[in-house]
């Protein structure tokens, strides 16, 4: 993998130095933007002309408009792997460098560069993401862009790939860790996981907190507030709100072991409560009262400013902007959290079948209510939030002007080490209804046409069965 992340810099340096435009292609979550801020600024520092675009997917229409920049050099960061059928048919004749992380679909053409940890064993779901791809060439491109290494970290944690004991990351990401560690731009500790641990009076940490949704608490400020008082634990000390790390260690445990008996009281497993504290991963060169202090909530940002159609504030910010375009995107966050606040009490709501069980999967429908760019983190966010997590969720959002569902599916670990691979499943599913689908084993994606949804949720249903039956057969 190393090798072929130094011949895509080695290409990338000399482009830079012809002058010949470079064309960025990433997508739109909070890893796609910090791969494509990573590039951005080793292309920056080459003096490189250069381009950005971000997108929800690739298709004909998009690489057409690519290529009509007539670029030298196009680098897809964070998708294109799950594409190389529309790759390999219209960019055959053109240099072409893919930085990705999500289960391959077929094999790239020859002339491609492509770096995916999947082709070298590695597992593209937990082990490294997009960002950690890119990463590894702007580290072969020039070692200086080590400085990097905490965005790369951003962008694995936007992907939840914290999924090693105490939230901690595995694999080469272990090592992009490490790096900015020894940089000095990362410090990395076990506490409560709740957003502005530093700077945020705890109510707001508390009430800000979506994974897991504690239902009656994320987004009520007011309710959390009660909910601290009933613990005995004073949100002031005189005029000033306390944050979380004033908290003695003795009010933490009590606070952490309250949750975890409130959120069992609302029928969910105890394991959920696990999600509550972690590995925490403070980015010691940033201002403590910025949400990018805490890498968790930098990736929240990102994922904001992407969701919400402003991904070109959180790739700034990646490159380095901590003025306007930091300030901007602090309000989209807002009203991102606002948001998915919404958009879960709308699905919980009483009686309304929004979230259904079907023998093997949960369907969230998010119909036309919900964005089809936020539905992704809705998926993340419900699926350890379910009374049965074992059960993978497959939520979808009506795209109406465009006749085609958008589906975000996602599974927890102890499914996929049974055998579970979502992004197979949907990439089968979505071929017999002429849509397109993939991903990872635990997180997959897929468009079909409206009029066959019903019958793809059918068949998802029964593959997800087949699958595990097969693989509990096999073992």
């Amino acid at each position: 993998m190393l090798n072929n992340a130094n011949q895509a810099a080695s290409l990338i340096r000399k482009h830079a130095e012809n002058g010949g435009l470079i064309h960025a292609v990433s997508h739109l979550d909070a890893d796609g933007l910090a791969a494509a801020g990573i590039i951005g600024k080793a292309l920056t520092r080459l003096d490189a002309t250069f381009r950005i675009r971000i997108e929800r997917w690739i298709d004909t229409k998009i690489i057409e408009g690519i290529q009509a920049d007539k670029p030298a050099l196009i680098v897809f960061t964070d998708f294109g792997s799950g594409d190389l059928d529309v790759l390999n048919s219209k960019l055959s004749k053109q240099e072409v460098i893919i930085l990705d992380h999500h289960q391959p679909v077929g094999e790239a053409d020859s002339s491609f560069i492509h770096v995916n940890p999947h082709l070298y064993g590695i597992d593209g779901s937990r082990d490294l993401s997009g960002a950690g791809a890119a990463y590894l060439v702007a580290k072969a491109i020039d070692k200086a862009n080590v400085d990097l290494a905490c965005i790369a970290v951003v962008g694995a944690l936007g992907d939840l790939q914290d999924k090693y004991e105490q939230r901690k990351f595995g694999g080469p990401n272990a090592a992009i860790m490490e790096d900015a560690l020894n940089a000095g731009h990362l410090n990395v500790e076990t506490d409560l996981l709740f957003f502005g641990r530093e700077t945020r009076p705890i109510h707001k940490a508390l009430a800000c907190t979506t994974t897991p949704f504690i239902s009656g608490i994320s987004g009520e400020e007011d309710k959390s507030l009660a909910f601290l008082a009933s613990l005995g634990i004073t949100p002031k000390h005189g005029d000033k709100w306390r944050a979380l790390r004033d908290l003695s260690e003795d009010e933490k445990k009590r606070l952490f072991n309250a949750l975890a008996d409130y959120l069992v009281s609302k029928g969910l497993p105890g394991e959920v409560a696990l999600n509550l504290r972690g590995s925490v991963y403070t980015l010691t060169r940033e201002e403590p009262w910025t949400p990018l202090r805490d890498a968790r909530e930098f990736s929240v940002l990102l994922n904001a400013t992407g969701r919400m159609d402003k991904p070109g504030l959180g790739v700034a910010i990646c490159m380095g902007d901590r003025g306007s375009a930091l300030e901007e995107a602090t309000s989209v966050l807002d009203e991102y959290r606002r948001v998915i606040t919404k958009y879960l009490n709308w699905l919980m709501e009483p009686d309304t079948n929004r979230i259904e069980e079907l023998n093997n999967i949960y369907v969230v429908r998010g119909e036309s209510v919900i964005d089809d760019k936020i539905i992704g983190t809705i998926s993340s966010i419900l699926s350890t939030n379910l009374a049965k997590p074992e059960k993978p969720i497959i939520a979808y959002s009506a795209v109406q002007e465009e006749g085609l569902a958008k589906i975000s599916a996602r599974a927890i670990d102890l499914v996929t080490r049974r055998g579970l691979n979502l992004g197979e499943i949907l990439r089968i599913a979505a071929e017999k209804y002429s849509g397109k689908g993939g991903g990872h084993n635990i997180a997959a994606g897929a468009q079909v046409p409206i009029q066959d949804l019903e019958s793809f949720i059918q068949l998802v249903n029964e593959l997800v069965k087949k699958q595990l039956e097969m693989a509990s057969v096999g073992s």
